[in-house]
């Protein structure tokens, strides 16, 4: 990835907001779709739209070496954790908590990713990552009490936002898996080939709940926002993101991962109608400096140019460039 250039390069710093704010936009935007298809054909129906807008990329080019094995299971297990599992986790948690809550906590991946890696790695966690860990566990007990209402509706609250945290760690198994892998492969390509295993994963259980589902129910305005679904997190937010990383280095990138949760909130207020509380402003907060903290660290220390790339794609890892992966 070449040196960010002389200047200032606005271009590339609107591609990167313009890329997570389509993150914090899907993320929150999934929850009408979850409240009117269910589970797993929403999943299903959203990585066969993709399959097909990444038909481009799925074919291997003429000199293009053939895949090792290693990278066919690496493609799978990255498929499994990153699309698979990330997609139940995400779906079923944004269904019982709230957009907001669940920007919020994707937020949390950057200081998730910085732990997980002192675990697994043995890297070292420096002050910044430590105080990013902190907010982002301050941050995630605020949203429990962000909520005044009952104590079933408490209680989904809570379930729902687990399941989002449970994503969030599907999401940091997968660049830990990876981190140390050389990128070999286009990442569109990458992407292309993740989400096919996604939708095999899911066909099963897709296929199964279509079958008991009537898709003409479904208005156009969610058939739309399922297509946008669809093509912002597998197709549009990867373009952004690499366009944005060709001027800017990947740890200064890591900055506008904040756009994430700024936009799911404010979709969550603004168009799903959500409360927003002093409790939610403080969780935000909190989340933000944990990024803008690991962001602004020493390149060579800090994962999250490679982080933002996960929210948005899958694939192989990247060395400590910040070259991004591609999702699917």
């Amino acid at each position: 990835m070449p040196a960010a250039p002389t200047g200032r390069p606005w271009f590339a710093y609107a591609m990167l907001a313009a890329s997570m704010t389509l993150v914090g936009s899907y993320v929150a935007l999934s929850k009408p779709l979850v409240a009117a298809v269910p589970l797993f054909a929403l999943a299903f129906l959203r990585f066969g739209i993709a399959a097909v807008a990444m038909l481009p990329w799925t074919l291997p080019r003429a000199d293009e070496a053939p895949l090792a094995p290693r990278e066919r299971l690496l493609l799978f297990a990255m498929s499994f954790l990153g699309n698979f599992l990330f997609s139940i986790c995400m779906l079923a948690g944004v269904s019982l908590s709230t957009a907001t809550a669940a920007g919020v906590i994707m937020a949390t991946l950057p200081a998730t990713v910085a732990a997980g890696s002192r675990l697994f790695l043995g890297e070292h966690l420096s002050g910044r990552a430590l105080a990013a860990i902190a907010l982002a566990v301050v941050g995630i007990v605020l949203l429990q009490f962000a909520r005044t209402a009952d104590d079933a509706a408490r209680a989904s609250t809570l379930l729902g936002n687990l399941l989002l945290f449970g994503a969030v760690l599907c999401e940091a198994s997968y660049v830990i898996i990876g981190k140390r892998l050389a990128q070999v492969r286009s990442p569109l390509r990458v992407s292309a080939l993740i989400n096919l295993w996604g939708l095999a994963l899911m066909a099963p259980f897709g296929l199964w709940q279509l079958a008991r589902f009537d898709l003409g129910q479904l208005t156009s305005g969610l058939w739309l926002l399922l297509v946008f679904y669809a093509l912002a997190a597998s197709l549009a937010a990867v373009w952004l993101w690499m366009t944005g990383l060709r001027q800017v280095p990947a740890n200064h990138a890591g900055v506008f991962t904040v756009a994430l949760p700024i936009s799911a909130t404010l979709i969550g207020v603004l168009v799903l109608g959500e409360a927003f509380t002093a409790l939610h402003a403080a969780a935000l907060l909190l989340a933000s400096m944990g990024v803008v903290l690991i962001a602004s660290g020493r390149p060579e220390s800090s994962s999250l140019g490679v982080v933002a790339a996960e929210e948005r794609n899958h694939g192989p890892s990247v060395k400590s460039s910040g070259s991004p992966r591609s999702r699917g």
